[in-house]
């Protein structure tokens, strides 16, 4: 499953600190967080689904500096290629800031194909 892969993948990165959709209250910085937001169907012209899935992932990373959240984002796009999927990079990191937290942060699309068969 796709998401499996992609928590074992960031892990290393952000000292275990990866979830689905937002982090736990009180969750010390770094940590990432991660949430399909749209994909690709794949149907046959039969209208029956191909053995595949596709999803849109989007990757925020949140520091307390932006150069420790633009650095994070820089090793999430490197291990994001070395999935045994096929990775597409959506675009450049896009750079944010949470003002009540005071937390700085990037973000960064992926788009994911895996083989639902295996």
């Amino acid at each position: 499953m796709i998401e499996t892969k992609l928590v074992t993948q960031l892990k290393p990165i952000v000292g275990g600190k990866v979830f689905a959709d937002v982090a736990p209250s009180g969750t010390a910085a770094p940590w990432a967080v991660y949430q399909q937001v749209g994909g690709k169907p794949t149907q046959y012209v039969e209208q029956a689904m191909a053995p595949l899935r596709n999803g849109l992932f989007q990757i925020a990373v949140w520091a307390t500096t932006r150069s420790e959240a633009t650095m994070k984002s820089l090793l999430i796009e490197r291990e994001m290629l070395k999935l045994d999927m096929a990775v597409e990079v959506v675009g450049s990191l896009r750079a944010t800031y949470e003002p009540d937290t005071k937390l700085h942060g990037a973000i960064q699309d992926f788009s994911i194909w895996e083989n639902t068969d295996e």
